[in-house]
């Protein structure tokens, strides 16, 4: 059953929708999280290396894309391990529920997976998303990507 909220709807990725998601990522990063981090780290975070990997990676586990009819305006995705890998929203949606549905979205699927609880590493900037979301944070991470230490956190949140 597909989940909505106002017009927005959910479809499942495709290989032809890579180019929408890695749009959605870089301005997301380029344009929100650097509210969060510096002009360094935005350059290291916000950069694709190889397109056709990337769309690998998006179709090598279940994606989603919330749509605004035929526009995609953020995805997620779920490791089978429960690991919520990314969420990104398209700077012209943010704060319009469009991450929250994304998440209903992922959890439904994690419970009908048997999955006890999901977790993912959040941004400076995603955290405070997920804590009024229900999830903890287990811990505070330093991690490496092309020369810059960014901080984020191990958060997790019990599906029971």
């Amino acid at each position: 059953m597909p989940v909505s909220r106002e017009r927005f709807s959910i479809k499942v990725y495709d290989p032809g929708d890579a180019q929408a998601t890695i749009d959605i990522f870089l301005r997301a990063i380029r344009e929100i999280a650097s509210r969060d981090y510096n002009p360094a780290q935005i350059a290291a975070w916000a950069k694709i290396d190889d397109t056709q990997v990337w769309g690998q990676y998006r179709a090598s586990r279940p994606t989603w894309l919330a749509m605004d009819g035929p526009t995609p305006i953020g995805f997620t995705d779920l490791k089978a391990d429960g690991c919520l890998d990314m969420m990104f929203v398209d700077p012209d949606y943010q704060g319009r529920g469009v991450a929250s549905l994304l998440l209903a979205t992922v959890e439904q699927a994690a419970r009908k997976q048997g999955l006890s609880r999901i977790f993912t590493e959040a941004s400076l900037t995603a955290r405070p998303f997920f804590e009024r979301n229900g999830f903890l944070v287990v811990t505070t991470q330093q991690v490496q990507k092309r020369g810059q230490t960014f901080i984020n956190f191990l958060m997790e949140k019990s599906l029971r």
